[in-house]
Protein backbone atom coordinates (compact mmCIF):
# COMPACT_ATOMS: atom_id res chain seq x y z
CA UNK A 1 0.00 0.00 0.00
CA UNK A 2 3.13 2.28 0.58
CA UNK A 3 3.38 2.58 -3.17
CA UNK A 4 0.58 4.65 -3.03
CA UNK A 5 2.10 7.45 -0.97
CA UNK A 6 3.62 10.18 -3.39
CA UNK A 7 6.92 11.22 -3.83
CA UNK A 8 8.70 14.50 -2.62
CA UNK A 9 12.07 13.90 -4.65
CA UNK A 10 12.84 16.21 -7.38
CA UNK A 11 12.47 13.84 -10.14
CA UNK A 12 11.39 10.94 -11.18
CA UNK A 13 8.39 13.38 -10.23
CA UNK A 14 4.69 11.71 -9.66
CA UNK A 15 2.65 10.43 -12.84
CA UNK A 16 -0.71 11.42 -12.79
CA UNK A 17 -3.26 8.85 -14.14
CA UNK A 18 -4.11 10.64 -17.35
CA UNK A 19 -0.45 10.03 -18.21
CA UNK A 20 -0.16 6.95 -17.21
CA UNK A 21 -3.25 5.97 -19.07
CA UNK A 22 -1.96 7.51 -22.22
CA UNK A 23 0.85 5.66 -22.36
CA UNK A 24 -0.87 2.74 -21.54
CA UNK A 25 -1.07 1.84 -25.89
CA UNK A 26 -0.81 -0.99 -27.85
CA UNK A 27 1.80 -1.05 -30.44
CA UNK A 28 1.81 0.95 -33.51
CA UNK A 29 3.75 1.49 -36.31
CA UNK A 30 5.71 4.19 -36.56
CA UNK A 31 6.18 4.34 -40.26
CA UNK A 32 2.75 4.19 -40.52
CA UNK A 33 0.71 7.73 -41.93
CA UNK A 34 -1.34 7.98 -38.34
CA UNK A 35 2.29 8.94 -36.51
CA UNK A 36 2.85 11.76 -38.53
CA UNK A 37 -0.49 13.34 -37.17
CA UNK A 38 0.93 12.17 -33.57
CA UNK A 39 4.43 13.77 -33.58
CA UNK A 40 4.35 17.02 -35.50
CA UNK A 41 1.47 18.69 -33.73
CA UNK A 42 3.36 17.62 -30.56
CA UNK A 43 6.70 18.98 -31.81
CA UNK A 44 5.45 22.27 -32.51
CA UNK A 45 3.33 22.56 -29.41
CA UNK A 46 6.50 21.75 -27.42
CA UNK A 47 7.95 25.03 -28.62
CA UNK A 48 5.21 26.48 -26.41
CA UNK A 49 6.74 25.17 -23.07
CA UNK A 50 10.08 26.32 -24.45
CA UNK A 51 8.80 29.73 -25.68
CA UNK A 52 10.99 29.96 -28.76
CA UNK A 53 9.07 30.26 -32.29
CA UNK A 54 12.77 30.22 -34.36
CA UNK A 55 14.13 27.18 -32.38
CA UNK A 56 13.47 23.62 -33.14
CA UNK A 57 12.72 20.83 -30.54
CA UNK A 58 14.31 17.69 -30.57
CA UNK A 59 13.56 14.58 -28.31
CA UNK A 60 16.09 11.80 -28.30
CA UNK A 61 14.56 8.41 -26.13
CA UNK A 62 17.49 9.11 -23.31
CA UNK A 63 17.54 11.00 -19.86
CA UNK A 64 18.58 14.24 -19.37
CA UNK A 65 22.19 13.61 -19.52
CA UNK A 66 21.94 12.27 -22.56
CA UNK A 67 20.46 16.03 -23.51
CA UNK A 68 23.42 17.03 -21.90
CA UNK A 69 25.62 15.01 -24.62
CA UNK A 70 23.94 15.59 -27.64
CA UNK A 71 23.87 19.48 -26.92
CA UNK A 72 27.91 19.72 -26.56
CA UNK A 73 28.91 16.90 -29.60
CA UNK A 74 26.16 18.76 -32.44
CA UNK A 75 28.26 22.03 -31.95
CA UNK A 76 31.62 21.85 -30.79
CA UNK A 77 34.83 20.47 -31.28
CA UNK A 78 37.69 18.64 -29.27
CA UNK A 79 39.72 20.97 -27.72
CA UNK A 80 36.93 23.81 -28.09
CA UNK A 81 36.58 26.20 -24.66
CA UNK A 82 33.48 26.54 -22.77
CA UNK A 83 32.78 28.67 -19.66
CA UNK A 84 30.72 26.90 -16.94
CA UNK A 85 30.14 28.01 -13.55
CA UNK A 86 30.20 25.50 -10.83
CA UNK A 87 27.76 25.61 -7.61
CA UNK A 88 26.44 22.21 -7.32
CA UNK A 89 26.52 18.12 -8.51
CA UNK A 90 24.72 18.95 -11.43
CA UNK A 91 26.57 21.99 -12.97
CA UNK A 92 29.30 19.75 -11.80
CA UNK A 93 28.47 16.46 -13.47
CA UNK A 94 28.04 18.82 -16.57
CA UNK A 95 31.79 19.82 -16.41
CA UNK A 96 32.39 16.70 -16.00
CA UNK A 97 30.97 15.64 -19.44
CA UNK A 98 32.99 18.70 -21.35
CA UNK A 99 36.41 16.71 -19.90
CA UNK A 100 35.69 13.61 -20.82
CA UNK A 101 35.12 14.80 -24.57
CA UNK A 102 37.94 16.80 -24.98
CA UNK A 103 36.39 20.45 -24.22
CA UNK A 104 38.47 23.32 -22.45
CA UNK A 105 36.67 24.01 -19.87
CA UNK A 106 36.89 27.50 -17.48
CA UNK A 107 35.32 26.98 -14.39
CA UNK A 108 33.75 29.62 -12.47
CA UNK A 109 34.05 28.64 -8.72
CA UNK A 110 31.57 29.27 -6.39
CA UNK A 111 29.35 28.78 -3.39
CA UNK A 112 27.09 25.53 -3.00
CA UNK A 113 23.90 27.85 -2.37
CA UNK A 114 24.78 30.36 -4.86
CA UNK A 115 23.09 31.20 -8.13
CA UNK A 116 24.98 31.33 -11.55
CA UNK A 117 27.44 34.67 -11.32
CA UNK A 118 26.09 36.39 -14.21
CA UNK A 119 28.77 39.29 -14.03
CA UNK A 120 31.86 36.75 -13.88
CA UNK A 121 30.59 35.53 -17.03
CA UNK A 122 30.61 38.90 -18.36
CA UNK A 123 34.01 39.82 -16.89
CA UNK A 124 35.81 36.23 -19.02
CA UNK A 125 33.59 36.79 -22.23
CA UNK A 126 35.12 40.24 -22.67
CA UNK A 127 38.27 39.36 -21.41
CA UNK A 128 38.22 36.41 -24.29
CA UNK A 129 38.66 39.14 -27.00
CA UNK A 130 40.03 36.35 -29.71
CA UNK A 131 36.88 34.50 -28.79
CA UNK A 132 38.65 31.15 -28.21
CA UNK A 133 35.08 30.75 -25.67
CA UNK A 134 33.13 28.65 -27.93
CA UNK A 135 29.96 28.19 -25.50
CA UNK A 136 28.73 29.55 -22.44
CA UNK A 137 27.03 26.37 -20.11
CA UNK A 138 24.75 27.49 -16.86
CA UNK A 139 22.29 25.42 -14.87
CA UNK A 140 18.53 27.21 -14.30
CA UNK A 141 17.72 25.34 -12.03
CA UNK A 142 20.74 23.15 -9.23
CA UNK A 143 18.92 20.79 -8.07
CA UNK A 144 21.19 19.75 -5.47
CA UNK A 145 20.72 23.18 -3.79
CA UNK A 146 17.60 24.44 -4.48
CA UNK A 147 18.76 27.28 -6.65
CA UNK A 148 17.57 28.78 -9.66
CA UNK A 149 20.16 31.20 -11.97
CA UNK A 150 18.65 34.41 -13.93
CA UNK A 151 19.35 33.18 -17.16
CA UNK A 152 18.04 36.37 -18.68
CA UNK A 153 21.25 38.42 -16.88
CA UNK A 154 23.93 35.99 -18.26
CA UNK A 155 22.40 36.91 -21.77
CA UNK A 156 22.25 40.50 -20.91
CA UNK A 157 26.16 39.83 -19.96
CA UNK A 158 27.15 37.72 -22.93
CA UNK A 159 26.09 40.91 -24.96
CA UNK A 160 27.32 43.20 -23.17
CA UNK A 161 30.33 41.58 -23.92
CA UNK A 162 29.45 41.01 -27.85
CA UNK A 163 30.45 37.78 -27.60
CA UNK A 164 29.77 34.95 -29.79
CA UNK A 165 29.33 32.28 -27.82
CA UNK A 166 27.05 29.78 -27.91
CA UNK A 167 24.44 29.84 -24.40
CA UNK A 168 23.52 26.12 -23.56
CA UNK A 169 20.86 25.76 -20.74
CA UNK A 170 20.47 22.84 -18.40
CA UNK A 171 16.58 23.30 -18.44
CA UNK A 172 16.21 19.80 -16.95
CA UNK A 173 14.19 20.62 -13.43
CA UNK A 174 12.78 23.75 -14.79
CA UNK A 175 11.11 23.33 -18.19
CA UNK A 176 7.07 23.07 -17.19
CA UNK A 177 7.86 24.17 -13.81
CA UNK A 178 8.85 27.38 -13.77
CA UNK A 179 8.99 30.20 -16.78
CA UNK A 180 11.39 29.41 -19.35
CA UNK A 181 11.81 32.50 -22.50
CA UNK A 182 14.53 30.53 -25.19
CA UNK A 183 14.02 33.16 -27.37
CA UNK A 184 13.76 36.57 -25.50
CA UNK A 185 16.74 34.83 -23.26
CA UNK A 186 18.53 34.13 -26.44
CA UNK A 187 19.63 30.21 -25.69
CA UNK A 188 20.95 28.07 -28.50
CA UNK A 189 20.86 24.27 -26.83
CA UNK A 190 18.15 24.21 -23.95
CA UNK A 191 18.28 20.76 -22.40
CA UNK A 192 15.23 19.27 -20.08
CA UNK A 193 13.23 15.55 -19.68
CA UNK A 194 10.72 13.59 -19.73
CA UNK A 195 10.51 13.19 -16.06
CA UNK A 196 10.14 16.22 -13.81
CA UNK A 197 7.82 19.31 -15.23
CA UNK A 198 6.61 16.50 -17.92
CA UNK A 199 5.51 14.31 -15.41
CA UNK A 200 6.48 11.16 -17.01
CA UNK A 201 8.87 8.45 -16.67
CA UNK A 202 12.46 9.07 -17.19
CA UNK A 203 13.25 7.61 -21.18
CA UNK A 204 13.38 10.91 -23.22
CA UNK A 205 15.82 14.19 -23.54
CA UNK A 206 14.05 17.27 -25.12
CA UNK A 207 16.01 19.84 -26.19
CA UNK A 208 15.43 22.84 -28.22
CA UNK A 209 18.01 24.08 -30.79
CA UNK A 210 18.39 27.74 -32.32
CA UNK A 211 19.32 27.95 -35.61
CA UNK A 212 22.86 29.47 -34.49
CA UNK A 213 23.12 26.07 -32.72
CA UNK A 214 21.92 23.91 -36.55
CA UNK A 215 24.74 25.90 -37.98
CA UNK A 216 27.29 25.07 -35.66
CA UNK A 217 26.25 21.34 -36.12
CA UNK A 218 27.65 21.61 -39.45
CA UNK A 219 31.29 21.91 -38.67
CA UNK A 220 31.17 20.54 -35.19
CA UNK A 221 33.91 17.84 -35.05
CA UNK A 222 32.78 15.78 -31.90
CA UNK A 223 31.78 12.43 -32.88
CA UNK A 224 28.16 11.63 -32.52
CA UNK A 225 25.96 9.54 -34.40
CA UNK A 226 22.69 8.14 -32.16
CA UNK A 227 22.05 11.72 -30.93
CA UNK A 228 22.89 13.42 -34.29
CA UNK A 229 20.54 16.51 -34.44
CA UNK A 230 20.76 16.52 -38.06
CA UNK A 231 19.26 13.39 -38.24
CA UNK A 232 16.47 13.54 -35.92
CA UNK A 233 15.50 17.19 -37.92
CA UNK A 234 15.18 15.18 -41.11
CA UNK A 235 13.66 12.62 -39.98
CA UNK A 236 11.00 14.45 -37.90
CA UNK A 237 10.63 16.88 -40.99
CA UNK A 238 9.26 13.44 -42.61
CA UNK A 239 6.67 12.97 -39.82
CA UNK A 240 9.11 10.16 -38.43
CA UNK A 241 12.44 9.41 -36.59
CA UNK A 242 15.81 7.73 -37.98
CA UNK A 243 15.56 5.23 -35.97
CA UNK A 244 12.49 3.12 -33.38
CA UNK A 245 11.04 5.97 -31.23
CA UNK A 246 9.54 5.31 -27.43
CA UNK A 247 6.07 5.59 -28.69
CA UNK A 248 4.89 5.47 -25.07
CA UNK A 249 6.53 8.10 -23.68
CA UNK A 250 5.81 10.04 -27.09
CA UNK A 251 2.49 9.65 -26.53
CA UNK A 252 2.22 10.26 -22.83
CA UNK A 253 4.12 13.48 -23.41
CA UNK A 254 1.67 14.92 -25.89
CA UNK A 255 -0.91 14.42 -22.97
CA UNK A 256 1.26 15.78 -20.40
CA UNK A 257 2.00 18.92 -23.19
CA UNK A 258 -2.01 19.05 -23.09
CA UNK A 259 -2.23 19.13 -19.48
CA UNK A 260 -0.14 22.15 -19.32
CA UNK A 261 -1.36 23.80 -21.62
CA UNK A 262 -4.96 23.72 -20.57
CA UNK A 263 -3.59 24.65 -17.38
CA UNK A 264 -1.95 27.64 -18.81
CA UNK A 265 1.69 28.20 -18.52
CA UNK A 266 1.59 31.15 -16.02
CA UNK A 267 -1.17 29.24 -14.05
CA UNK A 268 1.39 26.53 -14.30
CA UNK A 269 4.44 28.49 -12.86
CA UNK A 270 2.10 30.51 -10.10
CA UNK A 271 1.03 26.96 -8.67
CA UNK A 272 4.75 25.77 -8.46
CA UNK A 273 5.65 29.02 -6.59
CA UNK A 274 3.00 29.19 -4.20
CA UNK A 275 3.93 25.25 -3.52
CA UNK A 276 7.37 26.02 -3.03
CA UNK A 277 6.38 29.08 -1.11
CA UNK A 278 4.09 26.83 1.60
CA UNK A 279 7.11 24.61 1.93
CA UNK A 280 9.71 27.63 2.36
CA UNK A 281 7.31 28.95 5.63
CA UNK A 282 7.66 25.28 7.17
CA UNK A 283 11.44 25.51 6.72
CA UNK A 284 11.18 28.76 8.67
CA UNK A 285 8.85 27.42 11.55
CA UNK A 286 11.18 24.65 12.33
CA UNK A 287 14.18 27.24 12.82
CA UNK A 288 16.04 25.46 9.61
CA UNK A 289 17.23 26.75 6.47
CA UNK A 290 17.53 26.64 3.18
CA UNK A 291 20.70 25.97 1.29
CA UNK A 292 20.11 28.66 -1.50
CA UNK A 293 21.65 31.84 0.28
CA UNK A 294 19.25 34.42 -1.22
CA UNK A 295 15.79 34.80 -2.06
CA UNK A 296 16.61 35.58 -5.52
CA UNK A 297 17.74 32.36 -5.93
CA UNK A 298 15.18 29.95 -3.96
CA UNK A 299 13.63 27.56 -6.72
CA UNK A 300 10.04 26.46 -7.59
CA UNK A 301 10.81 23.04 -7.83
CA UNK A 302 12.97 21.64 -5.28
CA UNK A 303 13.98 22.98 -1.50
CA UNK A 304 17.32 21.62 -0.65
CA UNK A 305 16.97 22.11 3.69
CA UNK A 306 20.17 22.34 6.14
CA UNK A 307 19.40 20.09 9.09
CA UNK A 308 20.89 21.01 12.61
CA UNK A 309 24.62 20.32 13.40
CA UNK A 310 25.08 17.09 15.10
CA UNK A 311 22.18 15.19 13.01
CA UNK A 312 22.33 13.18 9.72
CA UNK A 313 19.90 13.89 7.11
CA UNK A 314 20.60 10.37 5.29
CA UNK A 315 19.43 8.96 8.24
CA UNK A 316 16.27 11.17 8.36
CA UNK A 317 15.51 10.61 4.87
CA UNK A 318 15.99 6.47 5.40
CA UNK A 319 13.58 6.89 8.08
CA UNK A 320 11.22 8.48 6.13
CA UNK A 321 10.94 6.08 4.13
CA UNK A 322 11.29 2.81 6.32
CA UNK A 323 8.33 4.24 8.78
CA UNK A 324 6.25 6.28 6.63
CA UNK A 325 6.41 4.91 2.89
CA UNK A 326 7.38 8.21 1.61
CA UNK A 327 10.66 9.09 -0.24
CA UNK A 328 12.17 12.67 0.29
CA UNK A 329 15.53 13.42 -1.83
CA UNK A 330 19.33 12.89 0.30
CA UNK A 331 22.01 15.38 -0.13
CA UNK A 332 24.47 15.68 -2.79
CA UNK A 333 28.02 16.31 -3.08
CA UNK A 334 29.24 19.03 -0.81
CA UNK A 335 25.85 19.24 0.77
CA UNK A 336 25.62 14.86 1.24
CA UNK A 337 24.20 14.05 4.63
CA UNK A 338 23.70 17.98 6.12
CA UNK A 339 20.69 18.45 3.62
CA UNK A 340 17.48 16.84 2.34
CA UNK A 341 15.54 17.88 -0.31
CA UNK A 342 11.66 18.13 -1.17
CA UNK A 343 10.38 18.16 -4.66
CA UNK A 344 7.48 20.06 -5.03
CA UNK A 345 7.32 20.17 -9.12
CA UNK A 346 4.84 18.46 -11.53
CA UNK A 347 1.56 17.09 -10.37
CA UNK A 348 1.45 18.35 -6.78
CA UNK A 349 -1.09 20.27 -5.24
CA UNK A 350 -1.92 22.28 -1.68
CA UNK A 351 -2.67 19.10 0.08
CA UNK A 352 -0.41 16.91 -1.00
CA UNK A 353 2.55 19.10 -0.57
CA UNK A 354 1.41 19.36 3.46
CA UNK A 355 1.14 15.59 3.43
CA UNK A 356 4.67 15.21 2.56
CA UNK A 357 5.47 18.55 5.30
CA UNK A 358 3.63 16.53 7.80
CA UNK A 359 5.40 13.50 6.89
CA UNK A 360 8.76 14.86 7.23
CA UNK A 361 8.05 16.52 10.02
CA UNK A 362 6.89 12.94 12.15
CA UNK A 363 10.54 11.60 11.12
CA UNK A 364 12.27 14.75 11.84
CA UNK A 365 10.20 14.06 15.23
CA UNK A 366 11.17 10.41 15.76
CA UNK A 367 15.16 11.07 15.55
CA UNK A 368 14.83 13.78 18.37
CA UNK A 369 14.94 17.16 16.04
CA UNK A 370 14.51 20.20 17.89
CA UNK A 371 10.80 21.07 16.07
CA UNK A 372 7.75 21.48 17.24
CA UNK A 373 5.58 18.98 15.97
CA UNK A 374 2.71 20.29 13.56
CA UNK A 375 4.46 23.70 13.58
CA UNK A 376 5.72 23.70 9.47
CA UNK A 377 2.58 22.11 8.47
CA UNK A 378 0.65 24.86 10.41
CA UNK A 379 2.79 27.77 8.54
CA UNK A 380 2.22 26.24 5.01
CA UNK A 381 -1.69 25.96 5.64
CA UNK A 382 -1.64 29.74 6.94
CA UNK A 383 -0.01 30.57 3.63
CA UNK A 384 -2.00 28.32 0.91
CA UNK A 385 -5.27 29.49 3.15
CA UNK A 386 -4.40 33.14 2.42
CA UNK A 387 -2.93 32.70 -1.14
CA UNK A 388 -5.73 30.23 -1.88
CA UNK A 389 -8.60 33.35 -0.05
CA UNK A 390 -6.55 35.80 -2.53
CA UNK A 391 -7.39 34.02 -5.65
CA UNK A 392 -10.80 33.20 -4.77
CA UNK A 393 -11.18 36.60 -4.73
CA UNK A 394 -9.42 37.60 -7.92
CA UNK A 395 -12.06 34.94 -9.52
CA UNK A 396 -14.56 36.25 -8.28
Amino acid sequence: MSTQNPVFIPGPTNIPERLRHAMNVPTMDHRAPNFVKVLEPLLADLKKIFKTKSGTVITFPSSGTGGWEAALTNTLSPGDKVLVSRFGMFSQRWIEMCERLGLEVDVIECAWGDGAPAAEYGKRLAADTYHKIKAVLVTHNETATGVTSDIAAVRKEMDAAEHPALLYVDAVSSLGSMDFRMDEWGVDLAVSGSQKGFMLATGMAILGVSPKAFIAAETAECPRCFFDIRDMAGANAKGNFPYTPPLPLLMGLRESVNMLLEEGLDQVFARHHRLAEGVRRAVDAWGLRLCANKPEWYSDSVSAIYVPDGFDSNELVNHAFEAYGVSFGVGLGKVAGKAFRIGHLGMLTDTLVLSGLATIEMAMKDLGYPITLGSGVAAAQEYYRHDKHIALKKAS
